[in-house]
């Protein structure tokens, strides 16, 4: 059902009512056990585009962030089944090359979207630390600048920088590590690292600079600001300066 095409199906039967049992504690006991199940459908038809299939590895991202979000809540798992579903996540995330926001009959895909609030859940969990954290980091920013025949949607920018934000909240990532990370988004919004070696390098440009967008709008209105918020401002605005020539005026 998680990969059925008829959004009554999936949309309205399978994900509600697993995500409502999964928040009402049913699955508690079972928690380790579901996840891993869960967790195999992202790689379902993986590397395919235009097909049906990212519609269950989606929906597959969704379960298995509730699954994340649940043991936040409440210690119901190790540290050690936690951070491997972080790897099939972020496995599967950068992997994932249908970034349709629907598929033919109107079902939602949008699985860049569904990956990206994934990252958010697996940032807020008390099992990843400084160097689990940095590799969220590195895992968005390695999405960030793939490869892509046409640009993101702007709620996939948008998700993606909601990531990010989770991990700088958790005031375990210092600036000496934040700046060389958007230095290399930034390098890719302007054009001046190599070109990828397929894919549409506009778009691909496009992505990094709508991200850098986004983040900047959500350190400087968002709640919650991390520590080094001011200063990863004015890192993140001197990165827009630097590819966007209208700024520069």
């Amino acid at each position: 059902m998680l990969g059925d095409p008829d959004p009554e199906v999936r949309e309205r039967t399978a994900l509600p009512a697993l995500t409502a049992w999964l928040r009402r504690g049913v699955y508690d006991d079972l928690l380790a056990g579901l996840g891993d199940g869960i967790a195999a459908g992202l790689r379902a038809g993986l590397g395919e585009t235009g097909t049906d299939s990212v519609l269950r590895r989606s929906a597959s991202a969704q379960l298995l962030a509730a699954c994340i979000e649940r043991d936040n809540q409440r210690p119901l798992t190790t540290g050690g089944k936690v951070l491997e579903w972080g790897d099939r996540l972020a496995a599967w995330l950068l992997r994932e090359q249908d970034l349709r926001s629907r598929v033919p009959g109107g079902a939602q895909a949008e699985a860049l979207g569904h990956g990206a609030d994934a990252m958010t859940v697996l940032a807020r969990s008390p099992h990843l630390a400084k160097p689990e954290l940095t590799v969220v980091l590195d895992v968005i920013a390695d999405r960030v600048v793939a490869p892509v025949p046409t640009p993101y949607l702007l709620s996939d920018s948008d998700r993606l920088a909601s990531a990010t934000m989770a991990v700088l909240r958790r005031n375990l990532i210092p600036l000496s590590l934040a700046e060389p990370w958007i230095a290399r988004i930034s390098a890719v919004a302007q054009g001046a690292s190599a070109p990828p070696a397929d894919g549409d390098e506009t778009a691909v440009r496009a992505d990094a600079e709508a991200f850098l967008r986004s983040l900047y709008l959500q350190l400087a209105l968002g709640h919650r600001p991390p520590q080094i918020r001011a200063d990863l401002l004015l890192v993140v605005v001197e990165a827009l300066k630097a590819g966007n020539g209208f700024l520069r005026r």
